[in-house]
């Protein structure tokens, strides 16, 4: 059933890298403003999953896609703008991967490439998305000094605040704090909730304890289908698929 508050679903989504099938039949309805977390074993394709949404995957050879991506009700396989598709669903990868110019230019850079060039506006945009990443303070006297001079949690909080810059409705992630220390990871966490008031996030992660802490929902994803999709409390505490239990348990992955 779709829902009013459904902000992305897809229907029967294949996806096929050469003859290797890595997503099997994914039907799933993803929340408006809500944190939805994908968990389960490498390699089980939440990944995989999770470029479909933005169409990273159409960057990678050899990949077959069937189904269908619905964004706000339209489908994004069929006549989207991929620079408008990228704007409205925006990404942030394991790895920080700022760019290696200034903190500020490094915000600035998606606003100028869709046409913003007044200076006066570029500076609000700066400060409103480094405020919105919880990085204004740390970096305001320093926004002309390169941006891979951050720390490694700074870095991953300006690859968040660059996507903020084009106003996207849909905030991707895939395992954003695995290269981060616990101090570092507990600042996205906290900007995770934060920006769920005003954007979807659609989380990849490995770990438990973060998907419960952070996420409003669930998918546990196993060899590249959806064995279990439902609030995260649900999921933890009373799981219906007894592999979703093996899982989270421990007993495997």
């Amino acid at each position: 059933m779709k829902s009013d508050l459904q902000k992305i679903h897809t229907q029967n989504l294949d996806l096929f890298y050469g003859d290797t099938q890595a997503l099997k039949d994914v039907s799933i309805s993803l929340e408006e403003k809500k944190v939805t977390a994908f968990i389960g074993p490498s390699g089980c394709g939440k990944s995989t999953f999770l470029k479909t949404l933005n169409r990273m995957n159409d960057l990678v050879d050899n990949v077959k896609i069937s189904g269908k991506v619905f964004l706000d009700n339209l489908n994004i396989y069929e006549k989207y703008d991929i620079v408008e598709l990228r704007k409205r669903v925006g990404m942030v990868f394991q790895k920080p991967n700022p760019f290696p110019m200034s903190i500020y230019d490094n915000i600035a850079y998606g606003p100028r490439v869709h046409g913003i060039k007044s200076k006066s506006i570029l500076n609000e945009i700066v400060e409103k998305s480094l405020k919105n990443a919880a990085l204004w303070d740390e970096v305001k006297d320093r926004l002309k000094q390169n941006a891979l001079g951050l720390s490694g949690g700074q870095q991953q909080r300006l690859c968040i605040a660059r996507v903020l810059a084009v106003e996207p409705e849909v905030v991707l992630m895939d395992e954003p704090t695995s290269a981060l220390d616990p101090l570092s990871t507990l600042k996205i966490e906290d900007l995770i909730n934060e920006l769920k008031k005003n954007y979807t996030i659609i989380i990849v992660t490995h770990n438990m304890q973060q998907a419960g802490r952070i996420s409003d929902k669930t998918a546990f994803f196993l060899l590249g289908e959806i064995v279990e999709y439902g609030s995260t409390d649900k999921i933890f505490s009373v799981p219906e698929d007894k592999r979703t239990e093996d899982y989270i348990t421990g007993r495997f992955g």
